[in-house]
């Protein structure tokens, strides 16, 4: 039996049924530097999805590395919220300034879901109601109130909600009533739905509305600039309070602003964060308007959440993206691969569409010949880059969707390296489906 046979089989024994792996014969990745990884057989691979967006700036960064043995020095890994934490506050302040939040302030969590657990409690707390508007084909974690804003049912594993829900039109432009709508209609049509729900839908005082810039899980739905400035047009107009959920979107990654909702012209009143902040290690948390974050009234601490060595991590990664820009490499990169992978579908009509901003890019794949989604063109995919040496992550409603998000730190030549090896197994993947 190969190592990854034998861990795969006591994986099965002690593991949730419901943890999904990828791949027909599951990896272990035991070994990284810059953008390469290496599994336990031996196999090395240029990393295109980052454990999930979160190996934001890549494997062995010194940098990181040093913060981290630093904090470790003194003996201190873990104090809670109870005691002064000198990296929590410094992080704090550079989060606040950097969010363009009047007033904001930074509370830490463990991960995206904590964080928008938190942001959904503090809306709600404000604003004296359950009530809570989300997008249709959106991800936002698996708590119990994450997954009740969660308008994707194959990451949706509960009815059962804290929360009254509406689900309104905008995060998927590419399939849905509106699609064939070009982006000014499009808008229109999203508000006018919008509103419709706040009337037929609703009791009238919404706590919230939260929304990604960008879908993730949702295969890197991307709606059109513009569409969340005209939904808090809406919202304020009875104070309803916008939270952007930052937690792919954030740090640069978008290449074109900092934050993802920053397309949209807009400043919203929280953004949650996590993934790509830490480089790997455990942090999330929730920037918002200083009377929001205030709102809560009982006692509350985090035991872990901004603990000193994840927030010395993250001070450390911070630093990083500010002062090696890569927001520009994003943008530029980024470009450089939507660009290629066009052109490859110029001569490949298993793709139906190529989308995303910055090192955040959705291949959509369809069967050929027309529009329907090809989930086990995705599967094959997978495959087939993985044989090749590149690992690429999937996800939208219909399972169809390639998710390209390689460190912020990628290379022109790993680039090249990475369009080459997409270009080949797409080809591949396009013959077996026209056979």
């Amino acid at each position: 039996m190969s190592v990854h046979a034998d861990l795969l089989a006591r994986h099965k024994a002690v593991l949730p049924g419901w943890l999904a792996l990828y791949y027909d014969e599951p990896i272990e990745i035991t070994h990284g530097e810059g953008r390469r990884v290496t599994d336990a057989e031996g196999h090395t691979y240029l990393d295109f999805f980052a454990g999930i967006l979160t190996n934001a700036i890549g494997y062995d960064i010194a940098e990181i590395s040093d913060a981290v043995r630093s904090q470790l020095a003194g003996g201190i890994v873990h104090t809670s919220t109870l005691y002064l934490i000198r990296q929590q506050v410094e992080l704090a302040e550079k989060i606040a300034k950097l969010s363009g939040i009047p007033d904001a302030k930074v509370f830490f969590t463990n991960s995206g879901t904590e964080a928008n657990e938190t942001a959904m409690m503090l809306a709600t707390q404000f604003r004296r109601s359950n009530q809570v508007l989300a997008l249709r084909n959106s991800y936002h974690g698996r708590g119990f109130g994450t997954i009740a804003v969660t308008g994707n049912r194959g990451w949706s594993a509960s009815s059962l909600s804290p929360v009254n829900v509406s689900y309104v039109h905008g995060g998927n432009r590419n399939r849905g009533p509106f699609r064939d709508f070009n982006d000014a209609d499009y808008i229109a049509a999203c508000v006018a739905d919008l509103r419709e729900v706040l009337a037929t839908a609703t009791a009238g005082d919404v706590a919230c509305m939260i929304a990604e810039p960008i879908q993730g899980v949702g295969g890197f739905a991307t709606p059109p600039d513009g569409l969340f400035k005209a939904f808090k047009d809406v919202l304020d107009e009875t104070g309803i309070l916008l939270i952007a959920d930052e937690v792919q979107t954030g740090w640069g990654r978008t290449g074109e602003h900092f934050w993802g909702i920053q397309a949209h012209g807009v400043t919203p009143d929280m953004m949650t964060f996590a993934k790509g902040l830490g480089n790997g290690f455990a942090i999330g948390g929730v920037v918002a308007r200083g009377d929001v974050m205030d709102s809560l009234t009982a006692n509350s601490i985090s035991t872990f959440g901004g603990n000193p060595i994840s927030t010395a991590a993250a001070n450390a990664t911070l630093d990083y993206v500010l002062e090696h820009d890569l927001q520009a490499n994003a943008l530029k990169l980024g470009n450089k691969l939507m660009n290629g992978l066009r052109h490859v579908g110029d001569e490949n009509p298993v793709i139906g569409d190529v989308r995303g901003k910055g090192l955040m890019i959705g291949v959509e794949l369809v069967e050929p010949g027309g529009d329907t989604p090809s989930a086990r063109a995705a599967t094959k995919m997978l495959e087939e880059t993985r044989k090749r040496g590149l690992l690429i992550g999937k996800g939208g409603l219909n399972g169809n969707v390639l998710r390209l998000a390689p460190p912020m730190t990628l290379t022109e030549s790993e680039a090249d390296e990475a369009l080459e090896i997409l270009a080949e197994s797409i080809a591949v993947t396009n013959e077996e489906l026209t056979r």
